[in-house]
């Protein structure tokens, strides 16, 4: 048996702990009040923990080589990024302008996530016959990166389309997070299945679309009843 060199082994267990930290840290910032100090700081580690997963992900998935994973780390990573940079993007729904920053990471996910829908479409092979999988996150990753990026130019006419925005993505990069706890767990249970990619997604997604709904009904302008 061929043992993986030093670095990959150094990655693998960077990854894991960088992992098991943003798994861990989402129900705390989540649990902490909204605007708060501490929901500032336990989602900004949050965020730089799913980024050192992404980071780590990447060399580890071109190595082996895995390009499903190498694909999807981008779109993990920049559901947490966009859902962060968002709240820096307020000034939007007055007229203000996004930063090039944020035009490249879209492009960035837009491109990586049409070329894992692409393959695993056309070519499943290259994307380790994750075909159905692959498509399904190759398009989530491009409508997230197409609405972001549409936003900057359409300006948002909700004052609070941000609150709604990080909201969505951040739950989305726990989405990831729970996929790959799924995956790297559960098989040992329930065997390999191409189920445990996609259940957390089944369920956040309509997570995500039930708190904006909410949220959007506490945030509407109260409508004032005048007594004739």
């Amino acid at each position: 048996m061929v043992l993986d060199p030093l670095w990959m082994r150094a990655f693998l267990g960077v990854h894991i702990t960088a992992g098991s930290s943003s798994f861990l840290l989402a129900p705390v910032a989540l649990a902490t009040a909204k605007g708060g100090k501490s929901h500032k700081l336990w989602g900004t580690v949050y965020l730089w923990s799913m980024g050192v997963v992404a980071a780590t992900a990447l060399p580890m998935a071109l190595y082996r080589p895995v390009l499903f994973l190498a694909l999807v780390a981008v779109f993990s990573f920049y559901a947490a990024y966009s859902g962060y940079r968002v709240t820096k993007l307020k000034a939007l729904s007055k007229g203000g302008s996004a930063q090039p920053i944020d035009w490249i990471a879209g492009g960035v996910t837009f491109c990586s996530s049409a070329a894992l829908a692409g393959l695993g479409a056309f070519k499943s092979a290259a994307v380790q016959h994750m075909g159905v999988v692959a498509v399904i996150f190759g398009l989530l990753g491009m409508r997230l990166a197409f609405v972001q990026m549409l936003s900057f130019v359409r300006k948002p006419k909700e004052k609070m389309f941000w609150w709604y925005s990080h909201l969505g993505n951040m739950i989305g990069s726990y989405i990831a997070a729970w996929t790959a706890f799924s995956v790297v767990t559960l098989p040992i249970y329930f065997g390999p299945s191409f189920l445990l990619w996609l259940w957390p997604t089944a369920v956040g997604v309509p997570s995500i679309v039930l708190t904006t709904i909410y949220y959007k009904r506490k945030f509407a302008p109260k409508q004032r009843v005048i007594a004739v």
